[in-house]
């Protein structure tokens, strides 16, 4: 057999692993499949969420509607809640903590994300470099995006055609009715389609590039994780594995204590590379004893290592949603799947701020449900982010979700650029093309109501599907709906008057995009918020690194998927290197 999972844990009484990765995400695949690639290195994968082999992989997995995976509580992390509103200064915390949702399943975040493979710009990258992680500019990384990708429709220097990520677009002539109205008001307010936004870097719109081919998702696992990689005999993979915490023989991680449903076990590594994710790497180095020394002794965890940057600056893509109500010609065709196919970017000439710093994503359907079929979104988000959070530890418990703080728009920068980007927005739904395709056009304001239908059950499925027929039958239903489930928030014409209530209703509604980063970031060892070397290697401890969207300097301008790829290929290419 190809496939080597192993069930029993006496399989690893007697077992030293080189590389021990932990968590299968967008990284872990990619620095299991590249390290393992050299026969002398025996590695081990292990995944807390379930492993699907090659023509064993779940439809909802590699559905080009991404809703069907990302709402299914058998893929994601249960009991995952954040604060995405800023923190209040003088009062009493009473924000809500809405459903974060975190991939569980191997392929991490790639596996139920909306599959948007965008790179971000050169300027991200040249800033990486100049905040201490050296030899990541944008000349550093180019060859890794390069070396991960298959781009179906666009060559040249900036592009390869031989990476396991197949990319292509979804062109022009295949926009549905809503999608095809939004960016035409788009073009008429002035952008140019400039075609590839990989390869193009200045302001305007866009088919977006994705990781779908032949309509379906191409994840971290499914490229990586070939059947010809399982079958090496250096490399192991061990799904429903969740690491308890790191062991260590002095200063130094000599292995992991992990639990599996048939109990736990200590596996033993010359090395561990963490990989779990921006929030569940700073918990796992915190449990374990690395992190703000204050903070941890307050737990009453040992010290192993004062290092006050685990967990802190956390980073997102802050954003706001206008939704419409769309008629029947406007919403997906029969036999498309994907939801998302166009986007502008643009820039708010905002003092100071790098051009390319705002975002903008028309979506042909909401949510998985029938309700959600009939919602087109414009989604409008902040893709140059200043305002910071943390991750922080609420227990010593291993199965404890920690404390989840984006603290968005707590930069002014931020909540200016999304008062700019609500006008822009309510601006564009104004052109007469949108108003044709739409029923009601409204700010989105999610209720508790709206966001537990969100998540996936037969049930919902149910209710939905009828609230979806009454909407489209009666149009005073339809507005009830949308008033007291959607949009509980201001009227746009209030958004548009009166400065205050946009900014509150900014600050009420601001959303994250599943791009969580930077807890862990790459940094000079002298740079007190640094936790990793330019490899992932972090400071003051021995055998361990971190290869996942934690150890990013800053959020680029991207949805961060293919950029953790890239720093699997980066990071692993360092080690071998070494």
């Amino acid at each position: 057999m190809c496939e080597k999972i192993k069930d029993f844990m006496s399989d690893f009484v007697a077992l030293k692993y080189d590389y021990v990765i932990v968590g299968g995400g967008s990284a872990g695949c990619v620095l299991a499949a590249r390290l393992s690639e050299h026969s002398s290195n025996n590695v081990l994968l292990l995944e807390a969420g379930e492993d699907h082999p090659p023509g064993r992989v779940p439809p909802e997995l590699l559905d080009s509607f991404a809703g069907t995976a990302h709402s299914n509580p058998r893929f994601t992390w249960a009991g995952f809640t954040a604060a995405f509103q800023p923190k209040p200064s003088n009062a009493a915390d009473e924000r809500k903590r809405p459903r974060y949702t975190a991939g569980r399943v191997m392929g991490g975040g790639s596996s139920i994300n909306g599959m948007c493979a965008n790179r971000g710009l050169p300027t991200d990258y040249d800033e990486w470099e100049a905040k201490g992680a050296k030899g990541w500019g944008w000349d550093g990384v180019l060859p890794f995006f390069k070396k991960l990708e298959s781009d179906r429709d666009f060559q040249g220097p900036l592009h390869n055609v031989g990476g396991p990520i197949g990319i292509r677009r979804l062109f022009q002539d295949e926009w549905p009715g809503y999608t095809s109205a939004v960016m035409h008001a788009v073009e008429e307010s002035g952008w140019k389609n400039i075609g590839d936004q990989n390869g193009v870097f200045s302001d305007g719109y866009f088919p977006l590039s994705i990781n779908n081919i032949d309509d379906q998702r191409v994840s971290a696992a499914t490229a990586y994780l070939t059947s010809e990689v399982r079958a090496r005999k250096n490399f192991s993979i061990v799904g429903q594995a969740t690491v308890q915490h790191l062991l260590f023989k002095g200063r130094k991680v000599v292995g992991v204590r992990v639990r599996r449903p048939d109990g736990e076990i200590d596996v033993w590594a010359n090395e561990v590379i963490v990989s779990a994710g921006a929030l569940q790497s700073p918990t796992m180095l915190l449990r374990s004893g690395i992190g703000p020394a204050e903070e941890l002794s307050a737990l009453g965890i040992d010290v192993v290592v004062d290092r006050r940057g685990v967990g802190k600056h956390l980073m997102e893509h802050p954003g706001v949603n206008f939704g419409s109500y769309m008629k029947q010609g406007a919403r997906l065709t029969s036999g498309l799947r994907r939801q998302m196919l166009a986007g502008l970017r643009w820039s708010s000439g905002l003092d100071g701020i790098p051009e390319g710093d705002m975002y903008l994503v028309p979506t042909n359907k909401a949510a998985w449900h029938d309700v959600g079929s009939r919602l087109g979104l414009v989604m409008i988000w902040v893709n140059r982010s200043y305002s910071t959070g943390e991750v922080r530890l609420k227990s010593t418990d291993p199965t404890a979700r920690p404390d989840v703080d984006f603290d968005m728009c707590s930069d002014w920068r931020d909540l200016e650029r999304l008062v700019m980007g609500t006008r822009m927005a309510i601006k564009l739904h104004q052109n007469q093309v949108i108003r044709d395709a739409v029923h009601e056009i409204f700010p989105i304001s999610y209720s508790p109501l709206a966001r537990k239908i969100a998540v996936y059950s037969p049930w919902n499925k149910f209710q939905t599907w009828v609230a979806g027929q009454v909407m489209d039958i009666l149009p005073v239903a339809r507005k009830l709906i949308i008033k007291n489930l959607i949009a509980d928030g201001p009227a746009i014409d209030d958004l548009l008057s009166d400065r205050s209530v946009v900014e509150q209703w900014i600050r009420s509604t601001v959303v994250g995009h599943w791009h969580a980063s930077c807890t862990c970031r790459m940094g000079a060892e002298d740079d007190p918020g640094a936790v990793t070397d330019s490899s992932g290697r972090v400071y003051g401890v021995g055998g361990l690194r971190i290869c996942d969207a934690s150890i990013m300097p800053m959020v680029p301008c991207a949805n961060t998927n293919l950029p953790t790829i890239m720093l699997g290929e980066k990071v692993a290419s360092a080690i071998l290197s070494e």
